[in-house]
């Protein structure tokens, strides 16, 4: 008979986990009173008073005053110190912005700002710098210091190596290859630096606080200038094991891919689905009947809900396509939802193309339905990433 070593975990551990988890519930469930806290932890009463002091002292709970009363003592309650750092979400758009959120420690919305991005100073140097300098002004304009900084997450319209913070390649921005781009930001700041692609972040986004909550098992399909699926299953993003998992526009086309796919090149399905590629349906038949070429894609979507033939043309075909993506997905994955977004998968008229197109399948599809927080997803998603974290910053391990 084999026996396997059971661990017993030593005191400073055994301290460190009941921390965290009366931190963890005094953050999801607001003020809460000792008592509280005894029954939601199945702890003994002088072990929640001994953490909750240690809390105290480190500056991560605070009293309230006394509660309401049930008939006996009132009790003393009280609340998670959220203003106790703060953190910073990043979303480094191609279209030439970078966006930034701040947030205190519960995630609640401090302030937000967005810089242009000039394309010649697009550097991956260059754009920590700008980073790293928005960031700060932003901490001095709300009186921050930048040791209440605890994290900075950044999303990146590119595969990335989320363990080592490498970013493979950013397709439409020269000089992004292999770029280890959580090792420069870590030059400008002391705190947390996670790097994560935009639309992973944008899917934890809609998950945490957009169309998808309490979904553990859904996909959110993103389509602008390019294509791609953030794929959550048991309530964690799927990176797969070169971390190119939801890459969609690499698709293989029938009748339209010809060679294998190109990590530095758009993908067939992209070149297809997305803005420019409906760019190019449209002007390219403009020419030949003479009619004025439109300067955005959505201007076509916008002309076929005008009764434009051409363009509702356009759209069936392309809302056709979505539909098959969609059901190879649902076939493969059996998602409870399906979320669509980006300036071109987040209209409305797509969305009725491709649910058109969907009718009649028997299984596998589900819901779906348009994400609700527009370009904020990904900086919402950072935010989301981050407060996974913030709680084993506050309280390192022994």
């Amino acid at each position: 008979m084999t026996t396997e070593p059971i661990l017993i975990g030593r005191p400073s551990l055994l301290r460190q986990t009941n921390a965290l988890s009366i931190l963890k519930l005094l953050r999801e469930s607001g003020p809460c009173s000792k008592a509280d806290l005894v029954r939601a932890t199945g702890l003994t009463a002088p072990t929640v008073t001994n953490v909750v002091a240690d809390l105290a002292r480190a500056g991560l709970v605070e009293p309230m005053g006394e509660g309401e009363s049930s008939g006996g003592r009132p009790p003393d309650m009280l609340r998670f110190k959220a203003d106790r750092g703060c953190l910073v979400g990043v979303d480094i758009n191609v279209s030439g912005h970078l966006r930034f959120l701040l947030t205190d420690l519960n995630g609640r919305q401090v302030d937000a700002t967005e810089v242009g991005l000039p394309r010649h100073l697009a550097t991956p140097e260059a754009v920590c710098a700008q980073i790293a300098e928005s960031v700060r002004g932003l901490l001095r304009k709300n009186k921050q210091r930048t040791d209440q900084l605890l994290a900075v997450v950044v999303g990146v319209p590119a595969i990335t190596n989320v363990k080592d913070g490498i970013v493979l390649a950013v397709t439409s921005l020269n000089g992004w290859r292999m770029v280890p781009l959580r090792s420069l930001l870590s030059k400008h700041f002391d705190c947390c630096v996670s790097i994560e692609n935009d639309t992973n972040l944008s899917a934890m986004g809609e998950r945490c606080c957009g169309a998808a909550r309490g979904e553990d098992n859904f996909i959110f399909i993103t389509i602008g200038d390019g294509v791609g699926a953030g794929i959550v299953l048991d309530g964690k993003v799927v990176h797969g094991s070169l971390w190119s998992a939801g890459e969609i526009g690499y698709l293989r086309v029938p009748h339209v891919s010809t060679g294998p796919p190109a990590i530095h090149e758009f993908g067939q399905l992209e070149k297809i689905l997305c803005g420019p590629g409906i760019l190019k349906s449209w002007n390219s038949k403009g020419k030949k009947s003479g009619q004025a070429k439109v300067s955005r894609a959505v201007g076509v979507l916008e002309l076929a809900a005008g009764g434009n033939a051409r363009a509702k043309q356009i759209l069936a075909q392309r809302g056709r396509i979505l539909a098959d993506v969609i059901l190879n997905l649902s076939l493969i994955l059996n998602p409870s939802l399906i979320l669509l977004g980006g300036e071109i998968g987040g209209h409305p008229l797509l969305l009725q193309e491709a649910k058109a197109s969907l009718d009649g399948s028997e299984f596998a599809v589900t819901r779906v339905a348009l994400g609700s927080l527009g370009p904020s997803a990904v900086l919402w998603g950072a935010i989301a990433h981050a407060l996974e974290s913030t709680a084993t910053l506050l309280i390192p391990q022994p």
